[in-house]
Parts: structure tokens; sequence; C-alpha cells
């Protein structure tokens, strides 16, 4: 059974978020909200826990994780930037876009792309998401919260623990969230390409 977190927007309880970060150390996955719906999350060396993200959205190990992080020093340790893409990602984060960008050594090498080296990467703009990867200390892996064969993504915390208790091992909630997924930002040929159109705006990067 899955434990439930309500947790302020804005001003989230400091008891509640190490709380939850002591969950993600003993590898428990996570359902938790962002700016752009809600996500399953888990600890970056957890492999059972990406796993076990894969059967609930039915994915083959092919899936590419995105990894979650609280800032742009984070984010910087894990992808290689050249100066254009540093000044147009640092312009546009923390906020609603997912970069796919040449992985550096700090990323494991299961969670690399196999052939083109890269991974995603994004900072949220959300206060208890940030809280909970600046507590834990290290990116979170995640995946967009779909599941298999529904039209709508659930955006409801109490829905989700009611339609994934079984499998989960912590559900946050924490006010109202905006269920269009991401803007994907592919960096991987130098040039930004969009790879999907979603919630953040396309135009900087077209």
């Amino acid at each position: 059974m899955a434990k439930f977190f309500d947790i302020h927007p804005t001003n989230p309880q400091p008891r509640l978020i190490a709380q939850v970060v002591d969950a993600l150390r003993q590898d428990a996955v996570i359902a938790y909200p962002t700016d752009s719906g809600y996500a399953l999350g888990t600890r970056l060396g957890n492999t059972t826990g990406a796993d076990r993200i894969r059967a609930i959205r039915h994915l083959d190990d092919k899936h590419h994780f995105t990894l979650v992080c609280s800032d742009f020093a984070q984010l910087g340790q894990l992808v290689v930037l050249d100066n254009s893409a540093f000044r147009a990602i640092k312009a546009s984060t923390p906020g609603k876009y997912t970069f796919i960008l040449p992985a550096t050594k700090e990323v494991p090498r299961r969670l690399a792309h196999p052939k083109k080296k890269t991974v995603g990467v994004r900072i949220p703009d959300h206060t208890v998401v940030n809280a909970i990867v600046r507590e834990l200390g290290e990116p979170l892996l995640s995946s967009s919260l779909i599941l298999p064969d529904v039209d709508e993504p659930l955006h409801e915390g109490w829905r989700i623990k009611d339609e994934l208790d079984h499998v989960l091992d912590a559900v946050i909630e924490a006010g109202d969230v905006n269920a269009e997924p991401t803007t994907v930002v592919d960096y991987s040929n130098g040039a930004p390409e969009i790879a999907r159109y979603g919630s953040g705006d396309p135009s900087r990067f077209e």
C-alpha cells in the first residue's frame, strides 16, 4: 500500500519532504506532481525501481528515462553543453521542457542512449519537486505517468493512489497539476529540434 503525502505546493513541510526522501533512499518508487503532469520517480541507482516503472507503464527496456534536476548546476554535471545550448537552456529553466543532450561520464551507461550516448534532463518549475531533489542530493530517475490504454493522464493524487496503490510506495499530492507533458528539445545533432510539442513554449527553439 502506497503512503500518501499531502504537501503544501508553495511552502512544502520539511518533515514530509524528509520522509519522501527517506523512502527514495530505501528504493521506493513514487508518483509525484510536476509543472507538466504527474511523473513516476525513483533513486538514480535503483535498477529494480527502473524496472518497476517500466512495468507500470508497459514499456520495454529501450525506454529512456529523464533525469530530473534541482538546478542548472546539477544539470550541467550530467550533460555536455556548448555555448549556444548553455545560453538557451539556462534561459528556459526551470520550466516545462525536457532536453536531450550528450551525456557525461556522471550518467550510468545503462541510462544513456546506446548509440547516441544522450540522456534526457529537465528542471521542473515546481517547488515541491525541487525541494525533494535538493534534499535527495542527486537527480531523480523519472518517467511521465502515462498509463497504457488511458486517453488522458491522471492528474489527481488521490486517483493515482486509488489506481496504483498496489504498485507504488508513495503518492504525493501538492495542489493543482497541469496535465500537459513537457516540450522535448533534442540537441543530439548540435542544433535544437522539437521532438515533442507540449506545455513549454517551443518558439525559442524553432
